[in-house]
């Protein structure tokens, strides 16, 4: 074996077995802002000291949540939270917005209130919107580990309109999105600002029972035309988000019984074009049903039977002309979509050869789905399990017709102190008579105020669906980062055996051994001269590796500088040169690119970048030099609190390097329209343009959600493709646009809580 993969492995065991250091970084992300939080200062600062337990009072009189505050809960002193830090763009700034906060509770629920104060509450960015979009808008909010193992969190936030935004954070995968919970919210602006006032059932969360429940608890606030990110209690990125809580205890709480069931029924009818002038028509009804058991206070069961997968949004169009590597799709099922971020590894994502370990959209048509999830002590572990009637299940001849893919995967993970820990994970995947199976240990340590370590080990073993073919390979990773105010470093080392399989997970290639190495140095204009101009930020990305499947040495080594404004406001440049193997050839690659964006008005958020590219044309047998122009600029129009357009261009033209001549040239256009005309009911429509497929799709949906789970959607779609009839057949890319597929949608469920 590679001596290469022996040293991999002895580096894995040795992280693994070492005991953990409390402390490390927070990169809190969210779309609009949560994300790169600027590097923290010394850990002597003040800021970083360990917060104060907060009383809090329980209430007889449960309030109304209408966003008044004239309840009275909250006719007591507010909390006393002291300043609030900003952490983005910059960390340690104080802003003159003030923010007062109320906490209570009752036996069923607990009880927020947040009075946002504003000098200029005119200039407050708000919107009506569908839920999770209100990252462009001024925003409150909070995250609560509710469980109290510093592991996990759930992050909730609402606009002054009142519309609602959560996030699943934990220290495996950092934040997801797409959990959606159900709990109430309110929000009104006034003349002094706006006041938001949040209900969180003891249903919706995951705590441990007991005379006394420990939490805790962390505020937000965004304040959007400045773009400036502020906490409470204060979060330097040196430091995990899960050491920076602030204790509550809660007296005599029970988790109330927690039993749902949400049955579905869906109904579509397609059509498909199988001559000029007629149709092939398809009419399904169908039905399901999704239910969630609390077994005990902090382990829940989830099942599904005949699930409603229909994905009520398309997929939007990508660049998909010479592309080396697979195109990632993410997943849009409810029930794989939610805690999905259990199941990743240390160190898997980001600039990395593997983007996740478990990519549930692997699994094409489940037929049924189970889920376990649940902490023990310093123990997290979670399950699934998965029937696909995908594989094989369209033509008759095929030898997997009719034969289903089974998915099983189980993690547990061993908290070692405040956002650190050991894990492993197990898959196996079961197709007829072959299968994939493989295990994985990872840990992630933080070390003092600055490090952080993670490695990953992952061994696996395959054979063909004939029973042929058994083989088997290792892989892995080892990560370690540096981060202060003043700077930030980072380095991957990362190996793949060629026979290494992994039918679970999302992954580019194999065969190889690879490093890439981050530097940046941060420096911090006078803030008095230039209030405008917050961060700037030269840095260097080197990688380098062997691909042993190509047959060569690959190198890049990238140079550049970032800047940071107000009013969300970035832009970067950068430019590089390399070499990379391709089909036995080695072949010069180079980069200049340059990008930016801002909210240039409330009203319209632009973002804009160019790529010039010395790049390969991926053909097998016969590859070549080229040289690639990539143009990308979208924005988001709201002319008002309900109506909200996204539009999106990419250009991509391709040169063969040695004469010049135009090899392949790429538009893709997409355009989303959604008007709210509350929280609960919209429009949407969406239109794409694909012009290396030359297709266009038109998707139209009306949507009504009362709570998550409880929704109706109606919809209508339509593609349209270049074909021409030769009589016999349709031949693609010739005459005209025709519409070859369109089809009708109904989807009504009902959460039942009990």
């Amino acid at each position: 074996m590679d001596k290469r993969i022996h040293l991999l492995a002895v580096l894995a065991f040795c992280c693994l077995c070492s005991t953990a250091a409390d402390g490390w970084s927070n990169e809190k992300g969210k779309a609009g802002d949560k994300k790169a939080a600027a590097p923290a200062p010394p850990a002597s600062d003040d800021a970083a000291s360990a917060p104060k337990p907060l009383d809090i009072p329980f209430v007889s009189e449960a309030p109304a949540i209408d966003g008044q505050l004239n309840d009275p809960a909250w006719q007591q002193p507010p909390l006393p939270l002291g300043e609030w830090v900003t952490y983005n763009p910059l960390y340690g700034n104080k802003l003159v917005q003030r923010t007062e906060v109320w906490i209570a509770y009752d036996r069923v629920a607990l009880y927020f209130a947040f009075r946002c104060h504003d000098p200029e509450p005119d200039k407050l960015k708000t919107a009506i919107s569908r839920r999770d979009t209100i990252w462009n808008d001024d925003w409150v909010g909070l995250s609560l580990d509710a469980l109290g193992s510093h592991q996990s969190s759930y992050d909730l936030f609402v606009n002054p309109s009142g519309i609602q935004a959560d996030i699943l954070n934990s220290s495996t995968a950092g934040e997801d999105t797409a959990p959606d919970w159900v709990w109430e919210s309110a929000g009104r602006t006034n003349e002094d600002g706006y006041s938001v006032e949040m209900r969180v059932p003891f249903k919706s969360i995951r705590f441990k029972s007991g005379a006394n429940v420990g939490m805790g608890i962390l505020f937000w606030r965004r304040v959007s035309r400045l773009g400036m990110s502020a906490s409470w209690p204060g979060l330097p990125p040196g430091r995990s988000i899960f050491t920076r809580h602030a204790p509550i205890t809660l007296h005599d709480i029970k988790q109330p019984m927690t039993l749902e069931l949400i049955p579905n029924v869906t109904y579509s009818y397609d059509q498909t074009r199988s001559a000029p002038g007629g149709w092939t028509n398809d009419s399904t009804p169908d039905g399901g049903i999704t239910a969630k058991y609390g077994i005990t206070s902090s382990v829940t069961l989830d099942g599904t039977f005949r699930p409603d997968f229909s994905q009520v949004e398309s997929d939007a169009f990508q660049v998909e002309v010479n592309q080396r590597y697979p195109i990632f799709y993410s997943e849009k099922r409810p029930f794989f979509m939610e805690g999905m971020g259990t199941f990743d590894l240390a160190g898997i994502g980001g600039d990395g050869n593997m983007r996740t370990a478990v990519h549930t959209r692997r699994v094409i048509d489940p037929l049924y789905g189970l889920k376990l999830t649940g902490t023990v002590g310093k123990m997290t572990f979670a399950t699934l399990s998965a029937a696909d009637d995908g594989p094989g299940n369209v033509d008759p001849s095929d030898p997997l017709y009719d034969r289903k893919k089974y998915f099983n995967v189980a993690r547990v993970l061993y908290s070692l102190g405040k956002g650190t820990y050991i894990g492993g994970l197990m898959t196996d995947t079961e197709l007829a008579d072959g299968n994939n199976r493989v295990a994985a240990g990872d840990v992630s340590l933080r070390i003092g105020a600055h490090q952080q370590v993670t490695a990953t080990a992952i061994a696996s073993k395959s054979r063909n669906s004939d029973g042929s073919g058994e083989r088997s390979g290792m892989a892995g990773q080892v990560f370690y980062s540096y981060s202060s105010k003043r700077q930030f470093f980072a380095s991957q080392l990362e190996h793949y055996d060629r026979d290494f399989q992994m039918d679970t997970a999302f992954y580019n290639r194999t065969g190889i051994t690879t490093n890439w190495t981050y530097y940046s140095l941060n420096f911090y204009p006078d803030e008095q001269r230039y209030h405008w101009f917050k961060r700037v930020a030269p840095f260097v990305w080197v990688h380098s590796g062997r691909d042993r499947i190509q047959r060569g040495d690959e190198h890049f080594y990238l140079g550049g500088i970032q800047m940071f404004f107000t009013r969300q406001g970035f832009f970067r440049a950068d430019f590089g040169r390399g070499r990379e193997p391709w089909a036995g050839k080695l072949f010069s690659t180079g980069m200049t690119r340059v990008m930016g964006g801002a909210q240039l008005l409330r009203w319209l958020n632009v973002f804009g970048q160019m790529n010039f590219n010395r790049s390969i044309y991926y053909d097998p047998s016969n590859p070549f030099a080229g040289r690639e122009k990539d143009f990308h600029i979208e924005g988001i129009l709201q002319p008002n609190s309900k109506l909200n357009q996204g539009l999106s261009y990419d250009r991509v033209l391709f040169n063969r390097a040695s004469d010049g001549t135009r090899v392949y040239s790429v538009d893709i256009i997409n355009s989303r329209t959604t008007y709210q005309f509350d929280k609960h009911f919209a429009l949407r429509a969406i239109a794409a343009y694909d012009s290396s497929r030359r297709r266009v799709l038109t998707d139209y949906l009306a949507s009504f959600e009362l709570v998550p789970g409880t929704v109706v959607y109606a919809g209508y779609g339509a593609l349209f493709e270049r074909q021409a009839w030769d009589g016999t057949r349709f031949v693609a890319g010739e005459g005209d646009y025709l519409n070859t597929r369109r089809g009708l949608f109904f989807k009504l469920s009902y959460l039942y809580r009990f």
